[in-house]
């Protein structure tokens, strides 16, 4: 369990987690009011287009953000101490090393293809996200601030990354005559905050202190210029340039001949009819559709010749020339032959001269006509400028067109593949940006295409929208953050079965139980969740004993009255005695004390046997036997429920008594109470006064009677 408690405790998501987080929004917080602060001179005053101070602003603030800021060549984290280059045009963030590798390598592969005399031409460089062009002097090779005038700024943490912390001074942008008064900064400079006096747009109001990034101002006064239909007068309110006239109004056409309604803002307009008018040769009329001036000259007054070209004639525009007879002798479209036919109006027909031809790609010769184009069927084996596929194309002559399939190669992103037609060299970073959210969705963080796998979610001030996993209805609220939910900490309040109690505990629907047992180890440790029952009621109960003695707390779970180890002091049937037996439990009082008062009765006092319903007694009594000499062990309930001669036999050792007799000798009978009997069954030896006669008798009283005998006899 406790192995458990230190997993949680790395993998999910802590209360210190949610102290760092809230440090990291403080952090942002104080940094985005520092930024708001240094931008408030551009926004105080006037509303103007803030759309590259918004830029400007991101750029700075993603460079004080660790790992914001991406190479699009390597696909790394541009950090605080790496030399950089920034793009003029799209202001980009390049590793120098990166960019430099970019240049030669875009510098080679332009050379290789379309240079005769590879190297000798300057060919321009691309930037590899915005494909702005640079010359090749302007390849980067050593490392300048953003304004340009440090070379190698410093680590400063009191500055902006890659800053050299002066004044930025570069011409704004469009130009007004003033330079950036930001600190050395990344991205665009912003809109121009000089105060000018300007006049409105039309030149009617007194001329007004207004921003000059935001000169341009409305009177909303009426115009009241001429437009350019030299008819009416412009009615919109105060503006730049007058728009074309909007009304409408009868115009005629080029011609003169028609007459229609038209915008005023196109007062030129043609009917689209033959002019039709007597030339000045008087004998025929203009062709021209219609048009404003002079007709143009009739075409056959002027010299004219027969259709070869070999004959000129000054025949009036009324009479036709005819051809000369002559041959023709206009060259053919093939170019090499000319028309053998006689002077003819029209075109000359296509050449049928059979020639012998060479094919495209001279490698075959065939007779065929001259008009005709010899291609054979060879396929050209050179490889195209891609370097990666073959020209293939039938008869080529050897300028093998650039190759027309897609690059198709995966892009460093490793997510799409290079959309652009086959070429050598490096393909260009991944144009698309991915999304990286957080678990919730509500906030959203865009990185370029292959750094959302190494992106952290981003922080999310929402609560945590996740449903319970356990039974509570609710989560405890916390922030949205990625990964499981921490273990639920609320109450279980579940009902206990066999009680009326809630269980107290920390809810334990979800516990992480480690699988492997105390014989295995593994190389990790390996747990799984498991829902765990509710423990045993610990709620205190105040009980009373069996007897009522006193009334103590006793845990639920254990509910049930108890012996107090007191004695239970009830009166017995008796009336005299009261109770010696551990406190009990009495149910019916006049059973009990009936069966007391018979057991007061009894020989057995011992505390264990007074629990009713009484058990047999158990318990050994400690006795000497009637000799005195050993101690005996005897059952309590046997001892007591004998009749005399059983308890007699109870209490003997059953060994020889040991007491003398009164004759001298011990006794023979086995251990007895009381006093021993005097009748000696010991043999002895007995002489008469005079030592003749010995006899063998039984001892004592016996003996002495048969001596008295033989004395008198």
């Amino acid at each position: 369990q406790a192995a458990a408690q230190r997993l949680v405790e790395s993998q999910l998501s802590s209360s210190s987690d949610d102290e760092d987080d809230d440090d990291d929004d403080h952090k942002d917080g104080k940094r985005g009011k520092i930024l708001a602060s240094t931008f408030t001179i551009y926004t105080d005053q006037t509303g103007g287009d803030a759309a590259g101070l918004v830029r400007t602003g991101q750029y700075v603030s993603d460079l004080f953000q660790s790992g914001a800021l991406t190479c699009l060549i390597c696909i790394a984290s541009v950090k605080r101490t790496q030399p950089v280059w920034s793009c003029s045009s799209c202001f980009s963030l390049f590793h120098m090393p990166c960019i430099q590798k970019w240049a030669r390598d875009s510098v080679f592969l332009v050379s290789s293809v379309t240079d005769e005399d590879f190297g000798q031409k300057q060919h321009p460089w691309p930037c590899p996200k915005c494909r702005a062009e640079y010359p090749p002097s302007a390849t980067p090779n050593r490392y300048m601030c953003y304004c340009g005038k440090l070379q190698d700024p410093p680590a400063d943490p009191w500055l902006v990354p890659h800053s050299c912390g002066s004044v930025c001074q570069k011409e704004l942008k469009p130009s007004c005559g003033h330079t950036c008064l930001l600190l050395c900064h990344p991205g665009p400079c912003p809109p121009c905050p000089k105060m000018v006096s300007v006049s409105c747009m039309c030149g009617k109001a007194k001329p007004l202190p207004r921003r000059c990034s935001n000169k341009a101002w409305s009177c909303q006064q009426q115009c009241g210029r001429l437009l350019p239909c030299r008819q009416h007068m412009c009615s919109q309110p105060c503006h730049t340039e007058c728009a074309d006239c909007p009304r409408v109004s009868l115009q005629r056409c080029v011609c003169g001949r028609e007459t229609a309604k038209r915008p005023c803002a196109s007062p030129q307009w043609s009917c689209q009819q033959v002019c039709g008018a007597l030339l000045s040769c008087g004998n025929h009329t203009c062709e021209a559709v219609c048009h404003d001036g002079v007709c143009p000259p009739c075409p056959r007054s002027v010299s004219r010749s027969c259709p070869c070209g070999k004959t000129k004639s000054s025949l009036p525009c009324t009479e036709e020339v005819l051809p000369c007879g002559d041959t023709c002798d206009r060259p053919l479209s093939c170019g090499q032959h000319t028309c053998s036919m006689r002077c003819h109006r029209g075109s000359c027909e296509t050449c049928r001269q059979v020639v012998e031809k060479e094919c495209r790609c001279g490698k075959h010769r065939k007779l065929m006509p001259c008009h005709k184009e010899y291609l054979c069927d060879s396929k050209c084996p050179q490889t195209r400028s891609c370097q990666r596929h073959q020209c293939r194309r039938k008869c080529c002559p050897g300028n093998c067109p650039p190759c027309d399939q897609s690059c198709g190669r995966t892009l460093g992103c490793r997510n799409h593949k290079c959309p652009s037609v086959c070429h050598q060299g490096t393909c260009y970073p991944c144009p698309e940006s991915v999304e990286v959210r957080c678990a919730c969705a509500s906030t959203v963080l865009v990185v370029p295409c292959g750094r959302e796998r190494s992106t952290k979610p981003p922080r999310c001030k929402e609560p945590c929208r996740v449903p319970p996993s356990c039974h509570h209805l609710t989560r405890e609220t916390h922030r949205c953050h990625p990964g499981p939910c921490p273990p639920c900490t609320q109450p279980c309040l579940l009902p206990l079965p066999g009680c009326s109690h809630t269980c107290p505990q920390p809810c334990h629907d979800l516990v992480l139980v480690p699988l492997a047992g105390p014989w295995e180890q593994p190389s990790e440790p390996a747990f799984v969740k498991k829902a765990l029952p509710c423990p045993p009621c610990q709620v205190p109960i105040p009980t009373a004993c069996f007897g009522e003695h006193e009334v103590s707390p006793v845990l639920c779970h254990h509910q049930g009255r108890f012996s107090c180890t007191r004695p239970c002091g009830r009166p017995l049937a008796c009336g005299n005695h009261s109770c010696i037996r551990e406190c009990h439990l009495v149910t019916d009082s006049n059973k009990v004390m009936t069966s007391l008062g018979q057991l007061m009765n009894s020989a057995c006092f011992h505390v264990n046997c007074q629990i009713s319903p009484c058990p047999p007694c158990s318990q050994m009594i400690r006795q000497r036997c009637h000799c005195k000499m050993s101690m005996l062990y005897v059952e309590c309930t046997k001892l007591t429920s004998a009749d005399e001669q059983t308890k007699v036999e109870l209490g003997s050792c059953n060994n020889q008594c040991p007491k003398e007799l009164s004759c001298g000798h011990r006794c023979k009978q086995v251990c007895h109470p009381g006093v021993c009997e005097e009748k000696c069954q010991q043999k002895v030896k007995l002489r008469c006064p005079c030592k003749r006669i010995r006899k063998v008798h039984t001892c004592l009283t016996n003996a002495h009677e048969l001596l008295n005998k033989v004395v008198t006899e």
